[in-house]
């Protein structure tokens, strides 16, 4: 059952992103969305199933807590204000591509990198969902699930690896899509995440025993060295 949860969520995020690519598009005849949209939905279904074979709980944490009556009323703003800035974000690239062109088509090169690094971060968030059985989508108190801090692997580098993969994925897929001006635009659409962390780290404090000790001895948020 928690498979099949998966699945359906992760066909739904497919059904998403192929809406808000192709639909501005205009076409279906876009290379470079259909590329990203196949190999994404491969490695999100082949992500799925391994989750369920040798981490059910990070699988569990994924599917099942999308909602939380504990959630802080602060991150249900910031998620919406998410949600909506990332919704515009999308639309952005298929209107730039196809319409406005407002900077130069980047060469092969660039784009290639791009698929490199938006891989990469897909990779950073897949190892982080793994490492942590409490990463859910949502903001708020696990203690119902026993939770423990984590501060090993990519948790003992950076305190939100998870979005530091989601940054990569961002810069990553615009580059990839061909559009320089989405990519530029990144940290504009990353506000509302810097704003969740803000949320997120207020609650662990208070619900997460030790999670001011490893504030203190994890210095980095999202970027080593930077932030």
């Amino acid at each position: 059952m928690l498979m099949i949860k998966g699945i359906a969520r992760t066909l739904a995020k497919m059904a998403f992103f192929a809406a808000v690519l192709l639909l501005p598009a205009g076409t279906w005849h876009w290379p470079r969305a259909i590329q990203f949209l196949a190999i994404y939905g491969f490695l999100s279904l082949a992500s799925v199933i391994a989750l369920a074979k040798c981490a059910p709980a990070s699988l569990e944490a994924r599917v099942q807590r999308g909602t939380a009556k504990n959630q802080p009323k602060a991150d249900r703003v910031v998620s919406l204000f998410l949600a909506i800035i990332n919704l515009a974000w999308f639309v952005f690239i298929p209107i730039d591509v196809f319409r406005l062109q407002l900077l130069p088509m980047p060469p092969l090169w660039v784009a290639i990198a791009g698929v490199v690094l938006c891989l990469t971060g897909y990779g950073v968030m897949l190892i982080a969902v793994w490492q942590n059985a409490f990463a859910a989508p949502i903001v708020g108190d696990q203690s119902e699930r026993d939770q423990v801090l984590i501060d090993t692997g990519l948790y003992g580098r950076v305190r939100h690896p998870m979005y530091l993969g989601y940054l990569l994925f961002l810069i990553g897929l615009a580059l990839w899509l061909e559009s320089v001006t989405a990519a530029i635009f990144v940290p504009l659409a990353f506000v509302p995440v810097v704003g969740r962390i803000v949320v997120e780290e207020k609650t662990l404090r208070e619900t997460l025993p030790g999670y001011t000790e490893y504030m203190a001895a994890t210095r980095f948020r999202l970027i080593p060295w930077i932030w």
